[in-house]
């Protein structure tokens, strides 16, 4: 009703007697005939809350989570606060990770890439609306994009849905970009991409650490130990489940 009328909730409980205009009642009737559909509020409002952030979303973008501030919270406290570092975000999306850590640490560079276009621009918004001059956007697939050890750290949070979860057909996941969910049979075929690159354009010491499934923490490690990476350790999320992985680049 607020979004119909362009009303506050506290103006439309003090003046319960207004009545709706034609055109409010038929927007109102939309709206209310999408969510009767399932289509999520965030989409519904094109909005939603990350870390104390308002973000613009879009069908173009996945709806930030809670879980996903898990690998905000573990960049924050591994890398140091007052450094010129340059972070990347693959697969930014709606820009939510890059834009938090853009918001935390100003002397950090914020580096977010992401290959569709209707994403990049909802990132391009939010990164103007929030006047996040330390956060650059580039259209690209993960870090091909990136130089040879050109980055401080790596962060994602990839597809890895398996093709044949039944979790696809249920609630929220119906609306989203499926590109942006679901990664192969295994659920892994990004994260494996990712890693596979990752010692290419990080710098020796430098930080990788992707979100995953609640089941695929042991596939990940296994996959960083395969590329020779040290440190390796799996975070859990505020429900416990295996979240995030880290792991440090050796030196050569």
């Amino acid at each position: 009703m607020s979004l119909a009328t362009g009303l506050e909730r506290g103006q439309l409980f003090a003046w319960p007697e207004r009545a709706l205009d034609a055109a409010q009642l038929q927007r109102f009737e939309q709206l209310l005939t999408r969510r009767v559909a399932g289509e999520p509020i965030a989409y519904l409002l094109q909005q939603r809350e990350f870390w104390s952030l308002r973000l613009q979303v879009s069908r173009a973008t996945l709806i930030p989570r809670p879980e996903t501030e898990t690998l905000v919270e573990l960049a924050l406290r591994a890398l140091p606060a007052d450094q010129p570092l340059r972070v990347a975000d693959l697969g930014t999306g709606s820009g939510a990770i890059a834009a938090a850590l853009a918001h935390e640490r100003p002397p950090w560079s914020l580096i977010g890439i992401e290959r569709d276009p209707d994403a990049l621009a909802i990132a391009a918004l939010n990164a103007a609306r929030l006047q996040l001059d330390n956060l650059s956007l580039v259209r690209g697939h993960w870090s091909s994009a990136l130089g040879r050890a050109s980055v401080d750290a790596l962060l994602a949070n990839p597809p890895y849905v398996r093709v044949d979860d039944p979790h696809l057909g249920q609630g929220d996941l119906r609306f989203e970009p499926q590109t942006a969910l679901v990664a192969g049979a295994d659920g892994l075929r990004a994260i494996r991409a990712i890693i596979a690159d990752a010692p290419r354009c990080l710098k020796p010491g430098g930080l990788l650490a992707l979100e995953h499934g609640w089941d695929q923490g042991a596939d990940v490690r296994t996959l960083m130990q395969q590329r020779h990476f040290k440190a390796i350790d799996t975070l859990r999320d505020l429900a416990g489940q295996e979240r995030v992985t880290q792991a440090i680049l050796a030196a050569s």
